[in-house]
């Protein structure tokens, strides 16, 4: 007798919001990948708030799928550019394991149309939201790890981070980067960044950090992550800097 497909969200169950069933479907052509075990697939499109203790969410997965995209991109960057110093392969690694890159390949395989979400996220908009794209996106790949062995995943990362990779002709020069390059020119302690507040819902936060530099008046930048909003208050200490170094001065 034919049971009921694994991946095709229980009507009800969790509080999950049923979705077509065959966005499961859509998600595995998309990938090139058909899951022996779907189980591990449907943990790592359930969100906790849809999980609710009855059944696992993507928050492990996404854990073990970190490291694995960190481990395949960087030992791709090591081959791909053999007169890299560890400097640049370090920036181009930050740059490609973003969360904005993670929730650009979750979009583009269609992810966010088979998650399964609370009533409550499903209505905020969740499926279209950057961070949660971007953590399942991660789970996703550690799925492919445990049910096919790193051959997927490695696959699945190749097709979407390898042609990134390639494109950026020179390492990208970040703000937190280049804020730390003109402390350390300077004699300067490091800058320091520290979180001030965090606003917003638990699965849309926004982030505020304030940076420290020896000597300069703070400066303050927000995002969707910590990380986020650290660049962005690099960025605007420096833009600080910019502006005070171009103003005129009497004479």
């Amino acid at each position: 007798m034919a049971g009921r497909d694994p991946l095709r969200p229980t009507p009800g169950r969790g509080g999950i919001v049923p979705r077509q069933g065959d966005a499961f479907a859509r998600l595995q052509a998309a990938i090139g990948y058909r899951f022996d075990r779907p189980a591990l697939l449907r943990e790592a499109l359930t969100h906790a708030s849809a999980a609710g203790g009855a059944e696992p969410s993507y928050q492990r997965l996404e854990f073990l799928g970190d490291r694995i995209l960190d481990l395949v991109v960087a030992e791709t960057l090591f081959d791909h550019f053999p007169d890299a110093e560890e400097g640049a392969l370090a920036r181009r690694l930050a740059a490609l394991v973003r969360r904005e890159t993670l929730a650009e390949v979750a979009d583009a395989v269609g992810l966010g149309d088979a998650l399964i979400l609370s009533p409550g996220d499903e209505e905020s908009g969740a499926r279209a939201n950057p961070a949660i794209l971007a953590d399942a996106c991660e789970a996703l790949i550690a799925a492919l790890y445990r049910d096919g062995g790193m051959a997927p995943a490695r696959a699945f990362i190749d097709r979407h981070w390898r042609p990134r990779m390639e494109a950026a002709a020179e390492p990208p020069r970040d703000s937190k980067t280049a804020l730390q390059e003109w402390a350390q020119g300077r004699g300067l302690d490091l800058p320091i960044y520290d979180l001030v507040g965090r606003d917003g819902p638990e699965h849309a936060p926004t982030f505020r950090v304030e940076v420290r530099v020896a000597g300069l008046a703070p400066a303050h930048g927000a995002g969707r992550s910590k990380r986020a909003a650290e660049q962005a208050a690099a960025a605007a200490l420096l833009g600080a800097l910019t502006a005070d170094a171009t103003e005129p001065t009497d004479g």
